[in-house]
């Protein structure tokens, strides 16, 4: 069911870094967002599969990890990404992107989850220091990072009401909770 895949692909942020992902999954998981929808059909996204442990090291030092987690500087070593999908608009097709990127983003997430591999978005990047390190021409706008690995964590979500805070949290366990407003509380009308 739809609604149980969508729970599964939550934003893990540790991994097991000793369990690798073929690279013929993540073109998979690519080919997912290929197939999406885009605005006008005009398909400006490109992709950069990043699948080696010592590109992996270099790169993850651009992505900022979990911003409510102020004491946390992202996954420990042991615990980081086994791949990476750069999500890129190629400015030669479309200079506004819309959404196209968090459609795209979210079908390699819900393939990743079907296929028991977790992962997250991540837009908060050194963009330059990422393009200079994955030497990707000026054309191409850095959009997103699906961040991806076999998860190493456990992630609960909370239903919350109005007055409760939506940060997420770790528990004394290091379990990662994920507070969601109720279904009620975000519909603003039904008409039917």
């Amino acid at each position: 069911m739809m609604l149980d895949l969508v729970k599964k692909s939550r934003s893990f942020r540790r991994f097991d870094q000793f369990r690798r992902i073929d690279t013929s999954v993540l073109k998979e998981l690519v080919d997912c967002a290929r197939l999406s929808p885009t605005g006008g059909n005009m398909q400006p996204l490109k992709f950069i599969i990043v699948n080696d442990p010592t590109m992996n090291s270099a790169l993850f030092p651009a992505l900022a990890w979990a911003g409510y987690l102020k004491e946390w500087n992202g996954p420990a070593e042991g615990q980081r990404p086994t791949a990476y999908i750069v999500i890129l608009g190629d400015s030669a097709i479309r200079k506004d992107f819309g959404c196209d990127h968090g459609i795209a983003a979210q079908s390699i997430m819900l393939a990743a989850a079907e296929k028991g591999i977790g992962g997250c978005m991540i837009g908060s990047i050194k963009r330059e220091l990422l393009r200079q390190m994955l030497a990707f021409d000026e054309r191409f706008e850095t959009l997103l990072v699906c961040a991806l690995g076999y998860p190493a964590e456990t992630v609960v979500l909370e239903e919350i009401n109005g007055q409760d805070s939506i940060k997420y949290y770790r528990d004394a366990a290091d379990a990662h909770h994920v507070p969601k407003r109720a279904l009620d509380s975000v519909i603003v009308k039904t008409i039917a």
